[in-house]
């Protein structure tokens, strides 16, 4: 039997109370997102990707990437994400083949008060020989409305631009089309200033593409993905000069271990951190052309080399413990009587659950923030067939029990509230462990101030 001092809300009165963040991977939720290119103007970092859309009868090819158009995201805490809506759609732009889905992977810089935002497509003109031309529109804001230049860039043919401004001001586009390319540009950002030329002393075998150059420290950093095996890896290379040449140096990020063929990046320094921005196909795990983009931090060793990074579904950041945290993006998890399985196979943007089925089968969340006035509940929404009791600990599976949450026995999800037993302020990890025998899925967990509910 419950005790008294635990009660079930209805879920429509807890969304009221616990808000909703994203500040898990993947950081986009409710559509499909691809090739992340990050960038900070102002106080706020704004994410340019491409858009994948599954593919429907008359509208792309089966079994391949399809794409019409971009949105731009933006956040000021890397935490709350809002989607400033679509910015280019393909066949609102002068040049490219109506109906051809191929809005790949783009990119954005500020220049005399303007964004450039450059993107690939496939041209309606094949006069200049087949494949992808890259383009570029205009906006007073990153927000835009972007205005597309009536031409692509001559004497560009490839897929993946990125645009880098050095300090003297110089700025220079790099893309791909087998190799990687580099050129200048001229001051106003739609023409080369020099021949394209192909940067040397990178891998020869296996496809290169999606390049993104920065500058750290008087080094220039080319980092790129490469098919070293049959997947794509992040890896890197050195130099002194934006056109190098360059020095291969490592590896950012290993081959996916579930097999999303293609991996795609960005590097920003935001707040005196550096984040690696990414992509991963979590909403489709089936099917690597719907892609989701992914946040984790990047270190540098003291000699300038990058830290490999690992992938995590916690992401980055605080999440405040009055919003809804969604554990199932945990740190670490045991390695027995625990799982992780979709809300809704039908719509996979719903997200995950958490089923914990054996005695001690326990989860850890990190940098949960309780800010510093302690709240005094918590709220799960859960299910159970056959009820059960899901201990929250704080700081390690050793660490106190601030609540034990008893889930009955229910037909659907419900939310089910406990007392905490001390109230804590500051920044903790959390533990959610399973209190003897019993099967329990949890979608959510929040945290409440006294009276709240």
């Amino acid at each position: 039997m419950l005790k008294k001092s635990f009660f079930l809300v209805s879920q429509l009165v807890m969304v009221f109370v616990c808000k909703s963040l994203f500040a898990q991977n993947p950081f986009i939720t409710g559509q499909y997102t691809a090739d992340p290119s990050a960038r900070v103007f102002g106080d706020s970092v704004y994410v340019y990707p491409s858009h994948d859309i599954p593919v429907v009868p008359g509208k792309g090819r089966p079994g391949w990437f399809c794409m019409e158009d971009y949105h731009v995201f933006s956040s000021g805490n890397l935490r709350e994400w809002t989607d400033h809506g679509v910015i280019i759609t393909q066949n609102k732009v002068p040049w490219v083949k109506p109906d051809s889905y191929n809005m790949w992977a783009p990119d954005c810089i500020f220049r005399n008060g303007k964004y450039y935002f450059y993107f690939p497509a496939t041209p309606a003109d094949t006069s200049g020989g087949k494949g992808f031309a890259i383009g570029v529109a205009v906006a007073d804001k990153p927000t835009g409305p972007f205005v597309p230049q009536p031409s692509p860039i001559k004497n560009v043919k490839g897929i993946d631009p990125n645009v880098f401004i050095d300090n003297d001001g110089q700025a220079y586009l790099y893309w791909s089309q087998g190799h990687i390319f580099g050129a200048k540009l001229k001051d106003n950002m739609l023409e080369l200033a020099s021949e394209p030329f192909i940067l040397l002393n990178l891998p020869e075998k296996g496809l290169k593409e999606g390049p993104y150059l920065f500058e750290r420290r008087g080094s220039y950093y080319l980092t790129y993905p490469h098919v070293e095996n049959k997947i794509e890896r992040l890896e890197y290379a050195v130099g002194d000069n934006p056109l190098g040449p360059f020095k291969k140096t490592g590896v950012i990020m290993d081959e996916s271990p579930t097999g999303c063929w293609t991996n795609h990046h960005s590097i920003i320094k935001f707040r005196n951190q550096w984040y690696l921005f990414y992509h991963h196909n979590d909403y489709s795990p089936k099917f690597d052309k719907n892609r989701s983009v992914r946040l984790d931090s990047l270190f540098f060793n003291e000699d300038g080399t990058i830290r490999k990074v690992i992938p995590t579904l916690r992401g980055v950041g605080l999440t405040p413990a009055l919003q809804k945290i969604q554990i199932d993006r945990y740190s670490k998890i045991s390695d027995r009587g625990i799982s992780i399985a979709f809300i809704d196979t039908a719509d996979r943007f719903k997200g995950w659950k958490t089923r914990f089925n054996s005695a001690d089968a326990w989860l850890q969340y990190n940098r949960v923030d309780f800010g510093s006035k302690a709240p005094g509940s918590v709220s799960v929404l859960a299910s159970s067939k056959t009820s059960g009791i899901l201990e929250i600990r704080l700081n390690s599976l050793s660490g106190p029990v601030i609540a034990e949450v008893e889930v009955p026995v229910t037909a659907s999800w419900k939310v089910v509230n406990a007392k905490l037993s001390k109230r804590y302020t500051g920044q903790k990890d959390l533990f959610v462990v399973m209190k003897g025998e019993g099967d329990v899925e949890v979608d959510w967990l929040c945290f409440e101030k006294e009276g709240s509910y």
